[in-house]
């Protein structure tokens, strides 16, 4: 299993509302026909606590996308596929900035059965 985690800042003519409004309504139905994504996790941004021992990262960020995939392979052939493409022109409507990671998970507290 293969993940991406994306950071994600809205365009700067949308509202922070208007960005998830529009990730949920209209991005998120894209997604699911994207051909070998296994799950899509939206993250929404409702808060940034700070801590005083540690200086906070200068970055805006409006939501956190997490997407898996079985594989790099498999994660290579859906965003050739014409779906993730229209996934991806979609983004480019209401996604002003983004970064995104290939990360290994290692779950170090399990989520709980049921």
């Amino acid at each position: 299993m293969i993940k991406t985690i994306s950071l994600l800042t809205r365009k700067a003519e949308l509202s922070h509302e208007e960005f998830l409004r529009h990730w949920v309504e209209v991005h998120a139905p894209l997604a699911r026909a994207v051909p070998g994504l296994r799950r899509y996790v939206q993250s929404h941004i409702r808060a940034e606590p700070t801590r005083p021992d540690i200086p906070t990262a200068e970055i805006a960020v409006d939501g956190i996308a997490e997407l898996w995939f079985d594989g790099h392979a498999a994660m290579e052939r859906a965003h050739a596929s014409p779906e993730a493409r229209r996934l991806f022109a979609d983004g480019a409507l209401f996604i002003g900035r983004i970064k995104t990671f290939i990360v290994e998970e290692k779950t170090i507290i399990p989520a709980e059965p049921g």
